[in-house]
């Protein structure tokens, strides 16, 4: 049993993506070499400055079109979801097969709609959740890069395109050093999603519940509210593990704008223009472009980058670089929601204080 029909997402995604600016041959293939030259020349910039050891070595970046990083990222859920899959085939016989078949599609057509909308504004990330290649050995993971998308944005801002793509290179490529080079954080991450996909509840009275609270969310996001769809569908205990999940994602996408910033002003001699004008344009857009990205939980994404940056710039000001990388030594030194928001706290519970266990239990 499907919880989603992925070929169906994909069709429906690709169908809806709008289509991206327009560019010649020549430019196309220009823009598409200048990113892979320039995400391996950020991987120096990154591991000098963030001096985090043990990253796998790189790799030219994967550079895609929009119905390409909706095919990706199709693979990615495959792999995230299926611990929930493989639990609902094991209790197939309490939900009705009609009801299966129906809700797998319904779902297709809805998270394809979502990647379509999401697939014109990622400018790139990071891929933690890759399907094992043809030995069956899971790939690490891989840089990804939308091309549209940067070249859309670089002319729509107005900055200069060389400086804006090494800009965005330095912070996907620090999100690879981050997960290559701190053994256990992306098998923590992945615990803790199956952890929340597995606290779902999966009886049907429980699922149109769901589906009213989702309701619910959806008209009070269209009326200018803060609800969104996933605080809508959650039980109790995945509120709890989404907290540290949230947490964690705080830190790194924090650390990766911090990062792009700091290397920036030594490489990117028009950072401070490009970093003004992308901030105006993450809270910009149209009356509709904003509810989706508040019903989606963009904003929170967006409020993410600004705290996770900001905890990370006063703790490297209070005990330096090194200092700051005393968060990577295991689940017990990351950050709480509170000592985000109070960089001091962490710092005396982490930096000052006597050290904590490491990821494999030794002092």
């Amino acid at each position: 049993m499907q919880v989603i029909d992925w070929d169906l997402a994909v069709s429906t995604g690709v169908r809806l993506v709008r289509p991206g600016p327009q560019v010649s041959r020549e430019e196309a293939r220009h823009a598409v070499t200048e990113l892979r030259r320039l995400s391996r020349e950020a991987e120096g910039h990154v591991q000098e400055f963030a001096r985090i050891n043990g990253a796998a070595e790189p790799e030219e970046a994967t550079v895609v079109d929009r119905p390409g990083w909706i095919r990706a990222n199709v693979e990615g859920f495959r792999v995230v979801l299926e611990p929930l899959t493989e639990r609902m085939n094991a209790q197939r016989t309490q939900i009705p097969a009609f009801v299966g078949a129906v809700g797998s599609r319904v779902t297709g057509v809805e998270v394809g709609a979502v990647l379509a909308f999401l697939a014109t504004r990622v400018l790139g990330q990071y891929e933690l959740f890759l399907p094992p290649d043809p030995s069956g050995r899971a790939p690490t993971g891989r840089l990804t890069l939308v091309a549209p998308n940067i070249v859309h944005t670089e002319r729509e801002l107005g900055v200069n395109p060389r400086d804006f793509r090494l800009w965005v290179c330095l912070h996907e490529e620090t999100h690879r050093v981050q997960f290559t080079g701190v053994s256990w954080l992306r098998e923590y991450v992945r615990g803790q999603m199956t952890q929340f996909l597995l606290a779902s509840d999966i009886d049907l009275g429980t699922m149109l519940e769901r589906l009213r609270a989702a309701s619910d969310a959806v008209a009070d996001a269209i009326k200018g509210g803060d609800s969104n769809l996933i605080d809508a569908i959650q039980t109790p205990e995945q509120k709890e593990i989404l907290d540290r999940l949230t947490a964690v994602m705080t830190l790194v996408e924090g650390h990766g704008d911090y990062v792009m910033d700091a290397v920036g002003p030594a490489v990117v001699p028009s950072v401070a223009d490009i970093r003004a004008k992308f901030q105006h344009r993450r809270h910009g857009g149209s009356r509709f472009d904003k509810t989706v990205r508040r019903l989606l939980g963009v904003d929170l994404k967006l409020k993410q980058y600004a705290e996770g940056a900001a905890f990370v710039r006063k703790v490297v000001d209070e005990v330096g670089v090194d200092g700051f990388n005393r968060v990577w030594g295991s689940p017990a030194t990351l950050p709480d929601h509170n000592e985000i928001r109070n960089p001091e706290a962490w710092v005396a519970r982490v930096v000052r204080a006597p050290e904590l266990p490491s990821a494999n239990g030794h002092a």
